[in-house]
């Protein structure tokens, strides 16, 4: 591994300088379009690039600032201050990656530096080598889970092939190829990225470890561990591999995969890079900002999720300006948003072929008919579409399940029918019945544990999660699915501010948070109604 570089991202010459104005100033490096802010006061200059840590958007001028220090994103209105490089809304959260602002004593120009660690898959770099067709192949199987045939080895990725995910709240929408279960058992490595139930899935790795508990998986060594929750689970996989980021892991003399961090969430998202004979696969997962923005460019695939709608924001949010256009109007735009960043970001790393997967869910419980009729998302031939016609160099690919992708054809002629092979006519695609009881029993006896008669357990478990010293206060309303309250049901008042749990509201002024709750899936609102990282 090679030491740190530093890389001069703008260079301003004395005149313009000189033209800064005190304050918040907007530059674009003209020969990238990359933009900057450069923050001036007397002599002093503080600067960095004009992207939101959250989810990649761009900072506008914030008309609430009044000592011209903070600016406000254009795509959750995330509010910086430049001064400080600390985020103010939300508060506590982030703080802005500074660039060094060198300003040269002899000529008076000025140059904004960055400083990057070398970017990690250059490291022991690999001449690419012809491929034979059927050398290297992708199987799609569901939702994130891919199947990699790599020489004569073959990985999985993120196998969720039976049950929900989110307790009941996202059920598969594509049918698993029949022979799913049986691949995913013969497979000789599985990754998986993150913790979410819709790629860490304990009903497929339960069954999984009854075939083949020592299968060898690998996850990123994340500060909240993929598999936290093993030990409770009953589920037992006795081969599970944490591996530190931006390290080579080699599977044999032709194949190798690195896992690297979110940005945005490094705690627990990962994603992924696969190389065989110097061919790359790039799998971005969920990841908001992989590898904090720097990727490889020009890899032979790369996979990335497309859809949106994983949030109940703000679905399960009522009263105020949460009306039904409102939201509407919201998730629209919202898509919108997604579907260009995801559009932009493909044609800045140019890969030849790309696949939209991880996103191929729905609420398919009728219980949640609202969110699923509300929360609308992008379809991946939308994105493929709109890729098409911003880059008609990137062969993209809009998989079913069953459907297989040959690399090696698809570099020779992307062109070539054979390229990729759909299923056999009559295959089933989408699913149409789902086996709600067959998991949804178990939630219901857990809501039904002795420890919830006894109003007690309410305390137990604030005292238990630790926070306080906030001035909060919430409501909780047990209900129906209606979202009536429920007869006999408890409603309760929390006060964080010393943790205690008032009959009524306390008179002073405090932010305030009524929550109604049915099993799985709460309706909220807030005052005031502002996002809050705590």
């Amino acid at each position: 591994m090679t030491s740190q570089v530093s890389k001069t991202v703008l260079r301003l010459e004395a005149e313009d300088v000189r033209g800064l104005n005190d304050g918040i100033n907007f530059k674009k490096n003209q020969e990238d379009g990359k933009c900057y802010i450069i923050y001036k006061v007397k002599d002093k200059i503080r600067a960095c690039v004009n992207q939101c840590k959250h989810q990649g958007g761009l900072f506008i001028k914030d008309i609430e600032d009044l000592d011209g220090r903070t600016v406000r994103c254009t795509k959750h209105y995330w509010k910086l201050n430049v001064a400080t490089m600390e985020y103010v809304n939300p508060p506590d959260s982030f703080m802005q990656d500074e660039l060094e602002a060198v300003l040269s004593d002899t000529d008076g120009s000025l140059e904004l530096v960055e400083l990057n660690p070398p970017d990690p898959w250059t490291a022991e770099p690999r001449e690419a080598q012809e491929l034979h067709a059927g050398e290297i192949t992708l199987t799609y199987i569901t939702h994130a889970c891919m199947e990699l045939k790599a020489g004569n080895k073959r990985m999985m990725f993120d196998p969720w092939l039976i049950g929900p995910a989110f307790a009941r709240g996202w059920w598969l929408l594509h049918e698993p190829p029949s022979d799913a279960m049986d691949r995913l058992s013969q497979a000789d490595l599985i990754y998986i990225s993150h913790m979410h139930s819709d790629h860490l899935s304990y009903p497929t790795l339960q069954r999984l470890s009854k075939k083949r508990p020592d299968i060898p998986i690998y996850v990123g060594d994340t500060s909240r561990p993929v598999f936290w929750y093993l030990e409770k689970s009953g589920v037992n996989l006795t081969n599970i591999n944490v591996v530190p980021f931006g390290v080579w892991q080699n599977v044999d003399e032709h194949l190798r995969f690195m896992i690297l961090m979110d940005g945005i969430h490094p705690e627990m998202d990962t994603c992924l890079i696969v190389e065989y004979k110097g061919h790359m696969i790039l799998n971005t997962v969920d990841c908001t900002r992989p590898n904090n923005g720097r990727l490889p460019h020009g890899v032979d695939v790369m996979m990335s999720d497309f859809a949106g709608g994983a949030s109940g924001f703000p679905m399960t949010f009522h009263g105020g300006k949460y009306t039904e256009s409102w939201k509407a109007d919201f998730i629209k735009n919202e898509r919108k948003k997604l579907l260009n960043y995801k559009t932009q970001l493909v044609k800045s790393l140019q890969p030849k072929i790309y696949c939209p997967f991880a996103g191929y869910f729905t609420e398919a419980h009728p219980s949640d008919r609202y969110i699923k009729e509300t929360n609308s998302k992008n379809s991946a031939a939308d994105l493929n579409e709109s890729i098409r016609k911003s880059c008609p160099n990137i062969l993209t690919w809009t998989p079913v399940p069953g459907s297989v992708l040959d690399l090696a054809l698809a570099l020779k002629d992307p062109s070539n029918r054979r390229v990729i092979t759909e299923p056999p006519n009559g295959t089933k695609i989408f699913k149409d019945s789902w086996d709600f009881d067959l998991y949804l029993d178990e939630l219901k006896a857990s809501a039904s544990a002795e420890i919830f008669k006894y109003k007690s357990w309410i305390q137990f478990y604030y005292n238990w999660a630790g926070f306080k010293d906030y001035n909060l206060v919430i409501r909780v309303t047990e209900t129906d699915d209606d979202f009536k309250p429920l007869k006999g049901g408890y409603d309760y008042l929390v006060d964080f501010l010393d943790l205690s749990f008032p009959a009524v509201r306390p008179k002073r002024d405090h932010a305030y948070e009524e929550i109604k709750n049915r099993v799985n899936v709460m309706r909220m609102s807030r005052d005031p109604d502002v996002y809050h990282h705590k």
